[in-house]
């Protein structure tokens, strides 16, 4: 097969574009991979941290209170179960990109 001078130009200009588009797509997806694998491993220690705190925080204050009224245990119950709640809250707020706002009317 034989090509002309104006064919040949033509696929030289293509192939110059196409090495181009290479070069810039190549560094752009590793750059992607890695910046959605950090992600998720920050999403995930989070997600870990948010129940942790919750139900540590709901702990301490329901054993203080037990103490300070006497109450034991029932009161480290009820804040253990309650920080559970607010941690798990915390996740599923994470989760569906609502953050900390507060309300009903929030547009993304």
């Amino acid at each position: 097969m034989r090509l002309d001078k104006g064919e040949t130009n033509e696929l030289d200009d293509l192939k110059r574009r196409l090495d181009i588009a290479v070069e810039k797509n190549s560094g752009a997806n590793s750059q992607e991979n890695v910046d959605s694998s950090k992600n998720g491993k920050g999403q995930a220690l989070r997600i870990s941290t948010e129940l942790i705190v919750a139900v540590g925080v709901g702990g301490g204050f329901g054993f203080f209170l037990d103490d300070l009224l006497g109450t034991k245990p029932w009161l480290l119950i009820v804040f253990l179960l309650l920080g559970n709640a607010a941690g798990l809250w915390n996740i599923y707020r994470l989760l569906n990109g609502k953050n900390y706002r507060v309300g009903l009317n929030h547009k993304k």
